[in-house]
């Protein structure tokens, strides 16, 4: 078996794309376009994976610099010939096949970079290139055949002329090369074109005038093979990439009742019988377990739900741990490090951060509750708040089980509050309350006989 090597081109502007950021970290899905090359890439188990970069090179390796690549610099952009010739250096002493991807495609497969590998050594091919057929072709190279059907060129749209641009069959920018070939026809490519550059695809040309082995294979889904190049493009690719991963849901057991307007991410995992409402976003590393219901319009990042919970209207959940029978909304905020336990209960307008809430516990409407712990069948009234930060230090609270806070009561950290304790409405804790105990906090009521009276007489008089 030959070695198998490869160069991913990162290197363009991206003109079209309008943007400070670099095109190939524009996000798909939620992964850079890059990403995606690269772990396709890195599905072949390659000996060694070399990105070309230029524009932006320092935040595309921040970026994408987790595993194992070998970096080069493109700094003047002379087309994509040159691009891989100036990763020559790295394979001198690599024998083998070099496959060649663009990092601004990527919905290539797994399987169909296995295709053409198989059918390029099956054919003992000295290069192959990926093609397909697009009803929309704007943009791509044509590829130009002979009256055999046999490969006879690539021309790039740029350089073709009115009947060359008519055809639909597009060379897919994917090649696999012998590297001792490969190099050496670089070297035989010239700028004698409207765009003065070195084309990579002008390789093809080489090996035909020497008699080499030339062989295509499209790619059965055209799809795969798209770049981006603007962001109307990225929209579509967005687009359809949500309708396969939506359907893949939907058939493993997932109710979406309005995929058009469901976002799932692909690090997503839902499980069986969850319902999703519309307008719901899914992201990073979610998990949903069985039988949830999510109504809809909510924004769900890194968190993790067991069965049967039940997230209400237009919440927003982000890095937080909820376990079974949980309910949750509507208009609730869940921040990093919330971890309810089961049975809990957190309604309308209500916040918790950095906070573990005992199983049982309901905190109803208007609710604060940050770098707490709170214990089991705890009730937290209305307009409670754990006054956690002084400005420099953020400090603990601690509620224990089954306490009664009344409602519009400021507890201010460090405090605790004991086991079956009762905090009279209105009141503001600074003091620890001992287990069983009513703490109140309160000015004396008075109460002004006579003062609606006059308050009125004297208005009525201006």
């Amino acid at each position: 078996m030959k070695g198998l090597g490869v160069v991913i081109l990162a290197a363009g502007l991206g003109k079209r794309m309008n943007s400070t950021l670099p095109k190939v970290l524009h996000p798909l899905g939620g992964i850079p376009l890059l990403q995606r090359v690269l772990r396709a890439a890195r599905s072949l188990d390659p000996q060694k994976i070399v990105v070309v970069i230029g524009h932006g090179a320092d935040e595309v390796r921040r970026v994408c610099g987790d595993g194992n690549i070998t970096w080069v610099l493109q700094a003047r952009q002379l087309g994509t010939g040159h691009a891989v010739r100036r990763t020559e250096a790295v394979w001198r002493d690599f024998s083998g096949d070099l496959l060649i991807l663009s990092g601004d495609a990527p919905m290539i497969s797994r399987r169909s970079l296995e295709s053409v590998l198989r059918e390029h050594r099956k054919q003992r091919a000295t290069l192959t290139l990926v093609t397909a057929t697009v009803e929309k072709p704007s943009g791509y190279g044509r590829v130009l055949r002979n009256e055999k059907g046999e490969l006879a060129g690539i021309v790039e749209e740029i350089d073709a002329d009115e009947s060359q641009r008519r055809i639909k069959e597009v060379n897919a920018g994917i090649y696999v090369a012998s590297s001792d070939f490969l190099f050496a026809a670089l070297e035989g490519l010239t700028t004698r074109n409207r765009q003065g550059e070195y084309y990579l695809p002008d390789v093809a040309r080489v090996a035909l005038r020497d008699g080499k082995k030339v062989k295509t294979v499209e790619v059965a889904e055209a799809q795969e093979i798209l770049g981006v190049n603007t962001r109307e493009e990225l929209a579509t690719m967005e687009k359809a990439l949500q309708e396969k991963i939506n359907r893949k849901w939907m058939e493993a057991g997932v109710t979406l009742r309005d995929p058009q307007t469901t976002y799932i991410e692909e690090g997503v995992a839902i499980g069986r019988d969850s319902v999703i409402g519309p307008s719901t976003h899914l992201l990073g590393r979610t998990v949903i377990g069985e039988r949830c219901r999510i109504d809809g319009n909510a924004y769900v990042t890194d968190a993790r739900l067991g069965n049967e919970v039940h997230l209400k209207f237009s919440v927003v959940l982000s890095g937080c741990n909820i376990k079974d029978h949980v309910e949750v909304g509507p208009f609730a905020h869940l921040r990093p490090g919330t971890v309810l336990e089961r049975n809990v209960t957190i309604g309308t307008f209500v916040e918790v951060k950095e906070s573990l809430v005992g199983e049982g516990t309901k905190a109803n409407h208007l609710a604060y509750v940050g770098d707490a712990t709170v214990g089991k069948e705890t009730n937290i009234g209305a307009g409670t708040i754990t006054c956690n930060y002084d400005g420099f230090e953020k400090h603990q609270t601690t509620i224990g089980n089954r306490v009664q806070i009344g409602s519009n009561t400021q507890l201010v950290a460090p405090v605790a509050v004991g086991d079956d304790a009762y905090i009279g409405a209105g009141s503001t804790i600074t003091k620890d309350v001992p287990a069983g105990m009513l703490a109140l906090s309160r000015t004396e009521q008075k109460n002004v006989k006579g003062w609606v009276k006059r308050f009125r007489a004297r208005h009525k008089k201006k």
